[in-house]
């Protein structure tokens, strides 16, 4: 996916996103679908337990998934959150229902989590075969499939070892750490399998092959620029926000966010001017900044008109790339600055 505005703005979709036959980590994964499949007919042994936020499948469970989140004090802490979280979230559905009516009726999160599950689980056939047959288990935490579903799922089909899998490269208390807390509390009131191993990747920023990625899409997408702008294409690198409140308690989300770009720009060779900023801010409470639409503003004013966003802490497509940078970004707000 390649969005252009008329003020030189194009969004690198998410590196991971399996619909990007470019990119060269899907390359590896669908490498292994021409590989012969392994001759096991017995259970599952190793389990890929993929934990992400979800999104909702249709506009109807639009409602449901934001009172999840508005309720969630991982997520974020209101006053009189039990009161206050319903009500935000049912102000806000239509709103929502609406944005998601316009990327096609629902968020694509969950086929592409279940086709990279496929995916990683053909590969460590093929490249682990003494912990073979793996089979992936998606566990949002605001929509079906839940977390807890899986884990249910998981000891119904006697797996060994299973592996904890955060989606998020980068570990924030209110993504990676609300999901862990899923599990905690899933395992509060029963015991885990005796005859199971768990074993944890609750992140992964500086992962060389991630940032090969993006790195990879980056280079991809500067070539699109003519030879005379390109060496001026400011590259955005743009995260999820998050309020300054947990940045002050101790999260690492943003210095691991932070971490990931200057791996990338290694990979870059600084080829071009860069910049981090943060999107989808919710609420009145501080947060961190400076906000990609605003930050793409100054910019534009300060004479600058070639851009890349990057979406660098995501590994596939939902609202906030499909929506937020695409339409938001690379269509109104293009239009709206030229």
């Amino acid at each position: 996916m390649r969005c252009t505005s008329k003020i030189g703005v194009s969004s690198v979709t998410s590196a991971f996103s399996t619909r990007v036959c470019r990119n060269p980590l899907n390359t590896r994964l669908l490498s292994a679908v021409s590989q012969p499949k392994l001759q096991n007919n017995g259970k599952p042994k190793t389990g890929i337990l993929m934990l992400n936020m979800g999104g909702p499948k249709t506009t109807d469970k639009v409602g449901e998934y934001l009172h999840r989140i508005m309720t969630d004090r991982d997520m974020m802490q209101l006053p009189m959150q039990s009161r206050l979280g319903p009500w935000i979230a049912r102000r806000r559905t239509p709103e929502v229902q609406k944005k998601y009516e316009e990327i096609g009726g629902g968020s694509p999160i969950l086929k592409w989590t279940n086709l990279q599950g496929e995916l990683l689980c053909k590969q460590l056939d093929r490249l682990s075969p003494e912990t073979a047959p793996h089979k992936h288990y998606v566990a949002f935490r605001y929509v079906d499939p839940l977390t807890e579903e899986a884990l249910q799922q998981i000891e119904e089909d006697g797996i060994e070892h299973t592996v904890i899998f955060s989606q998020y490269p980068q570990y924030s208390c209110a993504t990676t750490g609300s999901s862990f807390n899923a599990i905690y509390n899933y395992y509060k009131t029963r015991e885990i399998p005796k005859n199971m191993k768990l074993s944890v990747i609750d992140r992964w920023p500086t992962h060389p092959l991630l940032a090969k990625t993006f790195a990879e899409k980056i280079k991809g997408e500067l070539k699109e620029f003519p030879g005379d702008v390109r060496d001026n294409v400011h590259i955005l690198f743009s995260a999820h926000s998050l309020p300054l409140k947990a940045v002050n308690r101790g999260d690492t989300y943003p210095s691991e966010v932070a971490a990931t770009v200057h791996m990338v720009m290694q990979e870059l060779n600084y080829c071009n001017p860069y910049h981090l900023v943060w999107q989808s801010k919710v609420g009145p409470l501080e947060w961190l900044g400076p906000l990609t639409d605003a930050a793409l503003k100054d910019y534009v004013k300060q004479g600058k008109k070639h851009f890349i966003l990057v979406p660098i802490a995501f590994v596939n497509e939902h609202i906030e790339t499909l929506h937020e940078m695409d339409i938001e970004y690379c269509d109104e707000l293009a239009k709206e600055v030229h």
